[in-house]
């Protein structure tokens, strides 16, 4: 049994400081999706003054941020893993949000590129350690609903990002509104130093550390020697892709195919992508806690991903296809956006499921390193890349046809779902102890 002398024990014995904290940590990641999607909201502002490609905005809103949050998110997941999980996220808040504020200084492409790289190496800090820190602080039987409410953050974030960042734009350029969403996260920075305690290690389980350290070797050769994280990450990355390689479009494709005016884009699909997406994800995990723990199964954490995953694409199909406008286009999309935001909370707590107690956060890691390559970094890249080959052709309907392209991607992603239910179970028991 674990000791409970620790300040930090009797701390986080109290439910309503424990979900404090969580709240503290949603908030952070609210900031994390504001500043990496604020970009989406003002994409139509940036390429008319920078001159750029479809292919060239794929890069800003999806490879420039990927690829160094992909490098740096595993060594900073390492560190967190044997120090201080919420110092870690403080400094990389800090480092994040100053970024973003200087984005709106730039004066050409590669400007903004650099920029968006810096965002990417303060927000690769983010994520893992907070999922580490939930996991600490909630018994497995709540775990993927408290992950879930840590998710929020996701559409929480487009939410505020979509609606802030299109009245932002009409009253400020794009320039000003890259600075007045990134320098408020310096003070969120402070509020989460001074007032969330760093949780014991096992407190959850009730159990100390009884792992030894472990190498990041040892950590990738388990990941990779459990089959069904094999196929869950890949899956995820595949779930991400889609909604990268759809959602940084979204905007453009209301308002080049269907001329909805920017502000009434944040107004409408904003609030449509920003509650859709908090209901679906918080459903995902509060679905899946209960299904597995009535049916003592937990193969539902997998299927509730793979049923709602396959249950997006006809209505995605739907709001690319058939809808004559764009008002009725941004409302549809909220039951592909709904199912959408099912998967990430399960998946990230059967994740931590395969691994040991200092592991958790370089196992998130080494999760959105696969997640964040494929899906940030390929999904909008290729999805533009398509859509400048079919413009020749089909003008601004090829963006359209480009989405719905992306959107069947989902099939293959619920394939992998279903063959990582095979081997869940074992894979869960191999777990250090």
């Amino acid at each position: 049994m674990k000791s409970t002398s620790s300040p930090e024990d009797q701390a986080y014995k109290s439910k309503s400081y424990r979900y404090y904290a969580l709240a503290v940590l949603t908030m952070v990641y609210v900031f994390n999706f504001v500043d990496r999607q604020i970009i989406v909201i003002l994409s139509e502002y940036i390429i008319e003054d920078l001159d750029l490609t479809f292919t060239q905005y794929g890069m800003l809103s999806g490879i420039a941020f990927a690829a160094i949050y992909c490098a740096f998110g595993i060594p900073i997941a390492r560190f967190a893993d044997k120090g201080n999980r919420r110092n870690v996220i403080a400094v990389s808040l800090t480092v994040w949000s100053l970024f973003t504020a200087l984005c709106g200084f730039a004066q050409n492409f590669w400007q903004l590129f650099a920029a968006r790289v810096g965002v990417g190496i303060g927000e690769a800090g983010g994520s893992p350690p907070a999922h580490s820190m939930v996991s600490d602080m909630f018994p497995v039987s709540e775990r993927a609903t408290a992950l879930s409410i840590y998710s929020l953050g996701v559409y929480g974030g487009i939410l505020i990002g979509f609606v802030g960042g299109a009245y932002l734009v009409q009253w400020f350029d794009w320039r000003i509104a890259f600075v007045v969403v990134g320098l408020p996260g310096i003070l969120l920075a402070l509020l989460l130093k001074l007032t969330v305690k760093e949780p014991p290690r096992g407190f959850s389980e009730e159990r100390e550390e009884a792992e030894k350290e472990t190498s990041f070797k040892d950590v990738l050769l388990l990941l990779w020697s459990r089959k069904a994280f094999r196929h869950l990450s890949f899956a995820c990355a595949l779930h991400a892709f889609v909604t990268y390689g759809v959602g940084n479009f979204m905007v453009i494709f209301l308002g080049r195919v269907h001329g909805m005016p920017n502000l009434e884009i944040g107004q409408v699909y904003g609030l449509v992508a920003g509650i859709g997406g908090l209901a679906g994800t918080f459903a995902g995990g509060w679905l899946s806690d209960k299904l597995a723990y009535r049916h003592n199964n937990q193969n539902w954490y997998i299927w509730i991903p793979l049923i709602s995953t396959l249950a997006a694409v006809p209505f995605a199909v739907n709001t690319f296809l058939v809808m004559d406008s764009g008002m009725a286009a941004a409302l549809s999309w909220f039951v592909p956006v709904f199912f959408g935001g099912f998967y990430l909370a399960p998946c990230i707590a059967m994740t931590h499921g395969m691994v040991g107690l200092r592991m958790r956060a370089l196992s998130s890691a080494v999760l959105f390193f696969i997640v964040n390559l494929v899906g940030l970094g390929l999904g909008p890249i290729l999805t533009g890349y398509v859509a400048d080959l079919l413009s020749p052709e089909y003008g601004t309907d090829g963006i359209r046809y480009a989405m719905t392209l992306t959107i069947l991607v989902n099939v293959w992603c619920a394939y992998h779902y279903y063959i990582c239910t095979k081997t869940l179970k074992q894979s869960l028991a191999g777990a250090p102890a």
